[in-house]
């Protein structure tokens, strides 16, 4: 987090000196109408010998004014760029940043609380710093220029005048303290909204099916009480803050009129001066309202730096691809030995001594029981997750020393979740990248059988599907996640749990594409269903973490254990459904 503020100071150091330095010009100007009017006021006891240097005063007071309005427009329009910039790089190295963090450390984020980083953490800390440039700034010069000027006309005047707003600073600092403890609670409230909204939003159909919508509702009306209550309390102590701000500014008004009125009285300044001093006084009145609220919003900024920090903190995969790899070096020839494994703060074994030999070619088979390992065992392969040394050998070489960009660019990993973007066809299969013409895209819906409902479709290949690619059906979008394996040339290909939305016909059809595509490639084919992995050169069968059995369809068939019955099980099911 801080490489990234210095970063944006280094790129925009300039611009803050600008910021600063206008500033410093603004408020001089501001303190010259004060005097000039309190100039005038005194010329007013004899306008016929003052008259024409009265009409200098006014020409000098209007001038000012201009000065004042495009001094004013240059820093303001300084400040919103350097803000709006830092708001856009923060939140370019925070998405950049989620993108590279292991996953084992980011698999505990969840949607709601990810969206308050990008939303609420950083636009605290951009309106801190906008506060900083455009109201710290001023109240630094306005203290320094404005003191001094009041200082020239009564030094008695000035310190009386000031010192309610001394009181005014140590009340703020008692009160900010309940300021921070309330908002923490704040912050920990709106996550907890953000996440429950985003879950039921992710439920809608479910919620709607059972009729959970009464439900749903009561416990959102409960959790946005408990958040409005806190608002409340946040909002309570900075009204206290308010209300100390109005009541200073008013002693220091009170104190000026009695105190500077006997002060006119004696002789000791003009009515001018004293009219002047007032307008000084005004200056202050900004500063003083703004302080509590640039405190108030240092602890709010403080909160979300220490929140985004610790996601900044979070180790990075190293991706970049060293000296002498490549993705065309890594072929298909996968060992692994004696590999167990549980995930990270997890005391449940999910992998327990498995052992696999894949020679570069062969296709293999995973079938098992849910909750056996199957995906995990593919996430290992993509080193998703830490592996111990010694456990998965790709090419002879441990994978732990294989560079991450050259071992997930030579295998194509379709998923069982099915994910789209909601954007055009042609990105979800290229997954945006640009290097894909048409003509490739097209093909490789030819080969997962799904170009002719995209042929009828309003833009074909450039048509936008809607989120997570909700206006497709299950099949579709299994087929358009199958296009990605044959338009990305990888030299090993995992398919986990592809097929389950496909009919019997395409499958089968589908499937003797897929043997084309992987032929002298190493394919491992995952599924519940015996007729996607049937054709496999071998089978494994997992249970509880285990292999259980290990052969081709027709040894584990004769064998009568775990995958005889699925055969004999799924069997009947199909043969239910033909005489159903």
């Amino acid at each position: 987090m801080k490489e990234v503020i210095k970063t944006v100071l280094k790129k925009r150091l300039i611009i803050a000196v600008g910021i600063f330095v206008t500033v410093g010009i603004y408020i001089y100007l501001l303190t010259l109408p004060s005097k000039i009017i309190g100039t005038i006021i005194d010329l007013l006891s004899n306008i016929a010998q003052n008259k024409e240097l009265i009409t200098e005063k006014i020409k000098l007071l209007l001038i000012i004014t201009l000065l004042c309005l495009i001094v004013r427009i240059i820093w303001r329009y300084l400040v919103a760029y350097t803000t709006r910039f830092f708001e856009k790089t923060l939140k370019d190295k925070l998405f950049g940043h989620f993108l590279k963090i292991k996953l084992a450390n980011i698999q505990n984020i969840k949607n709601g609380e990810l969206m308050s980083y990008f939303v609420r953490d950083i636009a605290e800390i951009r309106g801190f710093l906008y506060r900083i440039l455009a109201q710290a700034t001023r109240i630094f010069f306005i203290t320094i220029i404005a003191t001094y000027t009041m200082k020239s006309i009564n030094i008695k005047l000035t310190i009386a005048t000031l010192f309610p707003i001394i009181i005014t600073t140590i009340v703020t600092i008692i009160l900010k303290k309940h300021i921070e403890k309330n908002f923490i609670k704040s912050q920990k409230y709106f996550t907890n909204l953000s996440e429950y909204v985003q879950e039921s939003t992710d439920a809608i159909r479910t919620t709607k099916a059972y009729s959970g919508e009464e439900n749903q509702f009561k416990k959102f009306v409960k959790r946005n009480k408990i958040l409005k209550q806190s608002n409340i309390a946040v909002d309570t102590y900075s009204t206290l803050l308010s209300i100390s701000v109005s009541v200073c500014f008013g002693l220091c008004y009170a104190i000026t009129i009695i105190y500077g009125s006997k002060l006119v009285l004696n002789n000791i300044i003009t009515i001018g001066e004293f009219v002047a001093f007032n307008g000084y006084i005004d200056l202050f009145h900004g500063p003083i309202s703004w302080l509590p609220r640039i405190i108030y919003n240092f602890k709010r900024a403080q909160i979300s730096y220490n929140r985004l920090n610790n996601v900044f903190a979070l180790e990075e995969e190293h991706l970049k691809i060293t000296a002498g790899h490549s993705a065309n070096q890594i072929k298909g020839n996968i060992c692994i030995k004696n590999l167990t494994f549980n995930y990270p703060g997890n005391l449940d074994c999910i992998l327990d001594n498995i052992s696999i030999e894949i020679k570069e070619g062969e296709t293999l088979g995973i079938i098992g029981t849910i909750g056996s390992g199957k995906t995990t065992l593919m996430n290992l392969l993509l080193r998703l997750y830490p592996i111990p040394k010694g456990k998965i050998f790709i090419n002879n070489q441990d994978i732990n020393n294989i560079d991450l960009t050259s071992l997930r660019n030579s295998i194509s990993y379709i998923t069982q979740d099915n994910f789209l973007f909601s954007t055009t066809i042609k990105d979800n299969i290229s997954l945006f990248k640009e290097n894909f013409g048409d003509e490739e895209i097209k093909d490789s819906t030819e080969k997962s059988m799904i170009s002719g409902e995209i042929r009828n479709m309003s833009e074909g290949i450039y048509t936008v599907i809607g989120e997570r690619g909700i206006d497709l059906s299950g099949g579709q979008k299994q087929r358009v996640v199958i296009s990605r394996a044959f338009l990305k040339k990888s030299n090993i290909i995992i398919f986990d749990d592809t097929f389950s939305a496909l009919d019997n016909k395409t499958e089968k059809s589908l499937l003797n594409n897929i043997k084309e595509l992987v032929k002298g490639k190493t394919c491992i084919i995952i599924s519940n269903r015996i007729s996607d992995v049937k054709d496999a050169d071998n089978i494994i069968v997992l249970d509880a973490g285990q292999i259980v059995e290990q052969g081709t369809h027709q040894t584990l068939l004769k064998n009568g254990n775990l995958y005889s019955k699925f055969y004999n099980q799924q069997s009947s099911m199909e043969n239910d459904s033909i005489l159903n």
